[in-house]
């Protein structure tokens, strides 16, 4: 039996990805409510993605951390092995070269924890849905 530390809900079994409502209403918030070990991580992601986006509001939406600008821009989250970002497909295909070495899907891109942070291509990456993605 496995029992969510943030929920409490129960599993006969751990399940990979089981999202819970964590209650987070800002993006600290979210922060504050992950693993100790992982926060400095989502601290620096957050202040790359600030500084690209000064201006954008900032909440909480799919459950995940989100600057917004008439629509959501980009998210970032937490997982038990990575953080994923999430700018939308176009994004992962307009940065496909610099991508490489990092496991990619439509619209999201895996940043293993135990890898160093791409903090100037998360800005980049901030910067471009900024630029298009916005209303």
């Amino acid at each position: 039996m496995w029992k969510c530390p943030r929920c409490n809900r129960a599993f006969d079994y751990e399940p990979p990805h089981h999202f819970c409502d964590s209650g987070a209403v800002t993006i600290g918030d979210y922060i504050a409510g992950q693993a100790l070990d992982v926060q400095p991580r989502l601290w620096e992601v957050y202040r790359a993605m600030k500084a690209a986006l000064p201006h954008t509001k900032e909440k909480i939406s799919y459950r995940m951390p989100t600057f917004w600008e008439g629509r959501n821009l980009i998210h970032f989250a937490a997982f038990a092995k990575w953080i994923g970002l999430f700018p939308g497909g176009e994004a992962t295909a307009v940065f496909a070269d610099r991508l490489e070495g990092f496991h990619t899907s439509k619209g999201g891109i895996r940043l293993l924890h135990r890898q160093p942070l791409p903090l100037g291509l998360i800005t980049e990456i901030a910067l471009w849905c900024g630029e298009h993605n916005a209303k």
